[in-house]
């Protein structure tokens, strides 16, 4: 199969230069006059030397090959047809054009994006601050809070669709108040800040907004379960994304659900090691960072595997 894979990416990126288990060609993405373009076959990985792109392998064939080199490197993974999953998934849900959720912030919603905040907001800016959340990010998100009213005492994080419309938010209480999460009483099924996500990046699937804070594009899922037919398992199809899978470890039956469904439709998908933290919000951005680089591919026989074992 690698004599395949590596025939596939002769024709999408040149002759390249053999380096031990690597493969060296012409970088796509700097241009520089030496093959400085790493890639290796048995980790997945590229990079390069020069401009330090990265990233899984597909990404190349996917943005560079043409639609008949993508379709080899599919049939190579033995995951999925690419009429499989249009047919299945996506088609029929084509048709149906719904309508946009948009919804209004609570009326007593106050930005903390603006430097000149009443005093009311420091017991909301001091809750963010230990849960390590900086300016930049309350900046990015467009965090805010309510001071009173239905959601009073509680961290508002909006979502925005493609076009910068909310459509949802969630209220997490800064106080002691004994529910955390008031929710507004809208649909679940939205992508939270569409706006902001690349799919041609790796995205990272958190379950909550103060997960999905701490790490670069990412997507709280708002719990610990996507059904095969929400707008972000569709999306994530439809832009065959590379996904890292950083979850809580106390759901891990779940996970395994999450991961049977993204494999099915071939989606490269790698799984974060979380332990012993509880989740990803508790750490810091570095250490985060540093986990994802020691991120799993999880392949089909992995997971056939896993699944023979967790069922004796």
């Amino acid at each position: 199969m690698s004599k395949q894979k590596l025939n596939i990416l002769k024709e999408v990126l040149g002759e390249p230069q053999i380096s031990g288990k690597e493969y060296l060609f012409y970088c796509v993405f700097c241009k520089h006059h030496k093959k400085k373009l790493s890639l290796n076959l048995d980790k997945n990985k590229y990079k390069c030397w020069i401009c330090d792109a990265a990233g899984p392998i597909k990404r190349l064939v996917k943005r560079f090959g043409t639609f008949e080199h993508q379709q080899k490197w599919r049939e190579l993974t033995g995951q999925v047809e690419v009429t499989d999953f249009k047919k299945i998934l996506l088609d029929g849900n084509e048709q149906k054009q719904e309508e946009e959720q948009v919804i209004q912030l609570p009326d007593d919603f106050v930005s903390l994006c603006n430097l000149n905040t009443s005093l009311t907001s420091v017991q909301a800016k001091n809750y963010l601050t230990k849960r390590g959340i900086e300016r930049e990010d309350i900046l990015r998100w467009k965090l805010g809070y309510c001071q009173s009213g239905e959601y009073a005492e509680r961290i508002i994080a909006p979502s925005f669709n493609l076009d910068g419309k909310c459509n949802y938010f969630v209220a997490r209480t800064y106080s002691r108040h004994w529910k955390k999460y008031m929710n507004p009483p809208h649909g679940r099924d939205i992508i939270f800040n569409e706006l902001y996500v690349d799919w041609d990046e790796d995205v990272i699937l958190c379950e909550g907004v103060f997960d999905a804070i701490k790490v670069p594009n990412s997507v709280p899922i708002l719990g610990s379960t996507l059904r095969e037919d929400s707008k972000l398992f569709q999306q994530i199809v439809r832009n065959d994304s590379a996904i890292y899978l950083a979850l809580d470890p106390d759901a891990e039956s779940k996970i395994q659900k999450l991961v049977e469904s993204l494999l099915r439709y071939g989606i490269e998908v790698y799984k974060v090691p979380i332990a012993p933290f509880k989740d990803v919000g508790e750490m810091d951005k570095a250490e985060f960072l540093r986990r994802k680089e020691k991120a799993k591919l999880i392949k089909n026989s992995d997971y056939l595997l896993l699944d023979r074992i967790m069922s004796i």
